[in-house]
């Protein structure tokens, strides 16, 4: 007997979680056939679930769930003799580790790099790209380490926890996790295999198509009429204007052929999970015009020797505008989760990257203190008026850091760690300046 209806499309990563979950539980599902971008998208979808997206699950008593591990974990404990939560309070705190593992650890790095390869998050930036990217196999290889001695995640039986990996893996395999990597990562694969190939679960997660190369970002092409060669003329001529002709009919024929939503029933979100940036006016142009050309401070930064008589600092304070621009200390705040310096300085340059549209409002000088699993990322920012928000809210990951206003003219601590920062001379404890960014 069913226990509720689940919406979902066909492919969907997180729809094969709840099913699969079910599959294993032994609870039956109705499943209607449902396309994404309509289903969804219609007044009696919506009316039960107002946010729109997949999957839906709607039970016999009226209850109404969305996101799909609230979904799966309902519909596996509607078995009372199921394991696939686990058989105690330890192995279900194992179960949950794992699934939040599998879903921040793995799926998120890898749908952002994902929205970014395929253009869903506004323009392409390499260094979040390569951010993203680069933290996807050492995750992997967390999994790798602790089935040398497991057939399965928890117990010697399938859980849920493996059900929820086995769907990001699935399409780890397919888009990022390419065969080199894969090579490197044999008893991931060997679970992997174990667990689609299980008789419950073959039909839901279907073949596999493992990558050969990773995906990686493609630029569009540029117009073909860019260039102009010359026509040849007479009967070569006709006859190039006919292959022209036939060539883009062929081409507009390809491209009505082709379903628009075929891309998004092939992704597992329904919208990419960094968002493009949005294009507001700022309102930092409405201030008061400062004395304190930020450009000419920038070019006295690249140019001059930066502490002692002369230099860069020296200018600094003589044409500093306190009313117009203020100076703050800038802190990661999840510096636990960086590994090696080189990452950790790719990702001072993606959050650079990311605050492009306030170049015209912001000086930076941000770092990474320490060795590889011992580091931190600090440094100094000089924002346009008094309140740094403004400034660098246009980076959608602006909350991951602190901000703590420095006062370095009265204030010996503030000025002492504002100009080691500029001077990348910077030493917190026993971990001294290993590598740093400017944003000029």
């Amino acid at each position: 007997m069913s226990v509720g209806t689940l919406y979902t499309f066909p492919g969907q990563g997180y729809g094969k979680r709840v099913r699969a979950a079910a599959a294993v539980a032994g609870v039956q599902l109705d499943i209607p056939l449902c396309t994404f971008g309509e289903t969804n998208k219609s007044p009696e979808y919506l009316a039960k679930f107002p946010h729109g997206k997949f999957p839906g699950f709607e039970g016999k008593d009226g209850l109404k769930l969305f996101e799909s591990a609230a979904v799966a974990r309902y519909v596996a404990s509607l078995s009372h003799n199921s394991t696939v939560l686990g058989a105690s309070p330890h192995d279900a705190a194992l179960v949950d580790q794992w699934i939040s593992f599998a879903d921040n650890e793995v799926r998120v790095p890898m749908s952002n790099t994902l929205a970014l390869v395929r253009g869903n998050a506004g323009a392409y930036v390499k260094p979040v790209d390569s951010y993203w990217r680069q933290r996807i196999i050492p995750a992997l290889e967390v999994v790798e380490k602790h089935l040398h001695t497991c057939t399965f995640l928890v117990t010697e039986r399938i859980t849920l926890a493996d059900i929820t990996l086995a769907t990001i893996v699935q399409s780890a395999f397919s888009t990022l996790v390419d065969a080199t990597a894969r090579e490197k990562l044999p008893n991931l694969v060997r679970w992997f295999e174990t667990i689609t190939n299980q008789p419950l679960l073959k039909e839901i997660f279907g073949e596999t198509s493992y990558i050969e190369t990773a995906l990686q970002y493609q630029p569009p092409k540029k117009d073909a009429k860019e260039t102009n060669p010359a026509k040849p003329s007479g009967v070569a001529g006709a006859v190039a204007a006919a292959a022209g002709a036939v060539q883009s009919a062929a081409a507009a024929a390809v491209t009505a052929a082709k379903p628009k939503k075929k891309q998004a029933e092939e992704d597992e979100e329904d919208e990419p999970l960094v968002p493009a940036e949005p294009k507001v006016k700022n309102p930092l142009d409405d201030l008061p015009k400062s004395t304190f050309n930020l450009e000419d401070w920038k070019r006295s930064y690249s140019n001059m020797d930066t502490k002692g008589s002369g230099g860069s600092i020296e200018w600094f304070y003589q044409h500093f505008d306190k009313e117009g621009f203020s100076i703050w200390r800038v802190d990661f705040k999840y510096n636990e989760e960086l590994t090696q310096v080189f990452m950790s300085s790719n990702q001072i340059g993606g959050f650079f990257n990311r605050l492009e549209a306030s170049r015209k409002y912001l000086f930076g000088s941000v770092g990474v203190l320490g060795t590889a699993n011992n580091s931190i990322i600090t440094g100094v920012l000089v924002c346009r008026g008094q309140d740094f928000q403004p400034v660098v809210d246009v980076a959608a990951d602006w909350e991951s850091y602190a901000y703590k206003r420095l006062e370095p003219e009265t204030n010996p601590a503030d000025k002492q760690f504002f100009e080691d920062a500029l001077a990348w001379d910077l030493q917190i404890g026993d971990k001294k300046w290993a590598d740093g960014k400017n944003f000029k």
